[in-house]
């Protein structure tokens, strides 16, 4: 029995915790005096043989190209529309949000197909016409992605294919968003010449403006053609092209895979419009870029299939490469004309886990990344179980992927549940968005789930509508509660992640989301930090546990610990508005906890509904307090409408005797 000494310690701390933390809750007493007190017990069977491991994979991230959470968000390309493309390949075409500086009597701009780069011909063909052009001259501004956040001593780095027959010279400039205030400016003389030409700059700010522009002025009159323009700061997150304070965010959920690209962009309104992954990788001056037509906006596919990839390992997250099988919303390929569909997804995984010499896999080299990424995970479509050829392409997929990679597992669309799945899979992928109410019941759907056959990737949770607000406490409860009944479902739950995780707040198109941000602002909305509380159960030992009440409905509780550490965890939610005093006890252990180590963590505020904001965006937060004493019941008492999290460490324990 020696060898379980360090477990059996750990799970103790459940029963020895409860001894301490009665205190931390007595600030709540006058507030809790205005409902009616509830009573529960809550029993935490701390047995080693019922001791049994979560998935290292549980809690990951989705990240999908919608709400502008790519382009414009955490790709740092501060230049929207930089190749002139959006406008689509029919010239001449809109510019948007490129504008003029000047009037029509002094300049004039047009697309027209004389780029340089094969798979983007679209480019930009300014004429000036002033002989005696105004002060600071005339040109053409990009103000980025709702304004560009240029920051006093920041780099940022130009860079832009320009030709002209004539020498001509350029003045590049951040400005405010109307160009009074100049933030950095350079010259720039082209030579006169029949070939284009790649230009960079690095521009040092000498102010700060969250709304700022790019602009590109002269004085000379004649004709100048500009293509791929691109403005990125110098300081992305590991040099890789992700801004930062984003990326921070990311890290702090300890995601343990992430899930790319979607969602329904993979999928498309029209197959025309789906992502591909072959356009979105090799130079990015070369990627033709693409609408996405769900949520109705242009990207230039800077963030591209090897940029995910690289993203997975950043994070240190398994990657999930979500691809199109042939399907959209309103169209599908007959299961008879699938191969090339099939082929191109064998070459995806080839430039993802193919060596250095094999076809793809060179290019992946080539864009500086020799080692294979460690691709284990495909989910073959999104959302398409039901449509009409997706069994029939799925197969196809599906032998296709075994026999080149038989260490891949695949993931259906359809839902296993409730009833066995009639296709091989390794997992099956589980959505839902509902209210508040049926989220906080759904913690016992997999109760009933059989054991045998795939297990189950929760890939899309929240919920949304009028309980939802724009991020509200209700919905974190809720929502936590479910993560509670995934966790002790996770040995047959083995992933889940929230969605959408993030939405530029100029462009919500779903609402709600985990991190809200504009420009230089971001904050984590309720159901964000609720998952930062459930960063350490991925590999944690689960532990059951059993609520007895009459009001064990608004209750839901999970404990789990860790083998190698001195820490164990117990979280517990009301997701009711009466005060709760709760009663916890654990069988068969003694121990004792290191009280200075320990912690309690509560998320809840004065209203259900309240929200985080720009203007207040830790009004809904974990609060972490110390615990200090031991008191001599084992009783608690829960805030209405709160979500607890304990924090517990080790001191010196002593098994029962003969154990």
């Amino acid at each position: 029995m020696v060898a379980l000494c360090s477990r059996e310690v750990s799970l103790s701390t459940i029963f020895c915790f409860l001894l301490l933390f009665s205190l931390g809750c007595k600030c709540l007493a006058s507030e809790l005096q205005l409902h009616a007190t509830q009573t529960a017990v809550l029993k935490v069977d701390a047995s080693p043989q019922l001791a049994r491991q979560i998935p290292d994979t549980l809690f990951g991230i989705f990240f999908e190209e919608i709400n502008h959470a790519g382009a414009g968000g955490i790709w740092a390309e501060l230049v929207s529309n930089r190749g002139f493309e959006a406008g689509g390949p029919h010239t001449p075409s809109n510019i948007d949000p490129w504008s003029i500086i000047g009037d029509d009597s002094s300049i004039f701009v047009a697309t027209d197909r004389t780029s340089c780069f094969s798979r983007n011909t679209v480019a930009l063909r300014m004429e000036v016409l002033c002989d005696n052009c105004p002060a600071g001259g005339v040109g053409i501004y990009n103000p980025g992605f709702w304004g560009m956040n240029i920051e006093d001593g920041k780099t940022y780095n130009l860079v832009m294919y320009v030709k002209s027959p004539e020498t001509v010279e350029l003045t590049v400039s951040l400005t405010s968003s109307d160009g009074s205030q100049n933030l950095a400016s350079t010259t720039i003389l082209v030579s006169g010449a029949s070939n284009w030409t790649k230009l960079e700059q690095k521009l040092v700010a000498t102010g700060t403006n969250r709304t700022s522009r790019l602009q590109i002025t002269t004085n000379k009159k004649g004709v100048v053609w500009f293509d791929q323009v691109s403005l990125m700061p110098a300081d992305t997150y590991k040099g890789h092209g992700f801004r930062t304070e984003l990326i921070s965010m990311m890290l702090d959920l300890k995601p343990r895979f992430l899930r790319f690209p979607g969602g329904c962009f993979v999928e498309g309104e029209w197959l025309r419009n789906a992502f591909r992954w072959r356009e979105s990788i090799g130079p990015w001056e070369e990627r033709p870029g693409h609408f996405g037509d769900v949520w109705h906006y242009w990207t230039d596919d800077g963030l591209g299939y090897y940029e995910f990839l690289q993203l997975s390992e950043d994070l240190g997250a398994a990657p999930i490469w979500v691809f199109n099988n042939g399907i959209s919303h309103n169209d599908e390929v007959d299961t008879a004309a699938i191969a090339p569909f099939v082929k191109d997804v064998l070459d995806s995984l080839e430039f993802a886990r193919g060596s250095a010499d094999s076809t793809w896999g060179s290019v992946r080299a080539a864009m500086g990344h020799p080692e294979p990424f460690p691709v284990k995970y495909v989910a073959i479509g999104n959302e398409d179980c039901g449509k009409k050829f997706y069994r029939g392409n799925y197969l196809k997929f599906y032998n296709a992927i075994r026999e080149a990679y038989p260490d891949i597992q695949m993931i259906s669309n359809c839902d296993a549940s409730s009833r066995p799945l009639d296709h091989p899979a390794d997992l099956y992928d589980f959505h839902v968005y509902t209210d508040s109410k049926t989220l906080f019941s759904m913690k016992n759907t997999f109760d009933r789930s059989s054991r045998n056959g795939p297990k189950a990737f929760v890939s899309e949770y929240a919920v949304w509508r009028s309980d939802a607000g724009r991020g509200s406490l209700l919905a974190s409860l809720a929502e936590a509660a479910f993560l509670t009944g995934l966790e002790k479902n996770s040995d047959i739950v083995q992933m889940a992640s929230y969605a959408p995780l993030f939405v530029n707040n100029n462009d919500q198109t779903w609402n709600p989301d985990a991190i809200v941000f504009n420009s230089w602002q971001q904050y984590g909305t309720p159901s964000y930090w609720m998952q930062t509380l459930f960063r350490e159960s991925s590999g944690a030992m689960f532990h059951p546990t059993t609520i007895t009440s009459s009001y064990s409905g608004s209750l839901a509780a999970s404990a789990i610990t860790w083998q190698d550490s001195e820490n164990s965890y117990l979280r517990i939610i009301n997701f009711g508005s009466d005060p709760v005093s709760l009663t916890i006890s654990a069988t068969g252990l003694q121990a004792s906890v290191n009280a200075v180590g320990s912690t309690a963590t509560v998320l809840t505020s004065s209203n259900v509904m309240d929200e985080n904001s720009f203007s207040n965006p830790n009004k809904v937060v974990p609060v972490k307090s110390q615990l200090s004493n031991a008191a001599e019941q084992m009783q608690v008492t829960l805030a209405p409408h709160s979500f607890s999290s304990f924090d517990l460490a080790l001191a010196q324990s002593k098994l029962v005797a003969d154990m």
